[in-house]
């Protein structure tokens, strides 16, 4: 996921290992997705059009 994000953003994402097999994408502070409320693993092209669409809007 961040080899993708860097590709399609040139944007530098951490990757931190969570408990219980949670899996959220947090910009600047800001929960961009979270597994536990969707129930459901993102695709990387997902992650990348929410940040997209959150740098066009700031």
């Amino acid at each position: 996921m961040a080899a993708s994000i860097k590709d399609a953003l040139d944007l530098d994402a951490e990757v931190r290992v969570g408990s219980r097999g949670q899996f959220d994408v947090v910009a600047d502070g800001d929960l961009v997705f979270s597994k536990q409320e969707s129930q459901r693993f993102p695709e990387p092209a997902e992650i990348i059009s929410a940040l997209q669409a959150r740098t066009a809007s700031v």
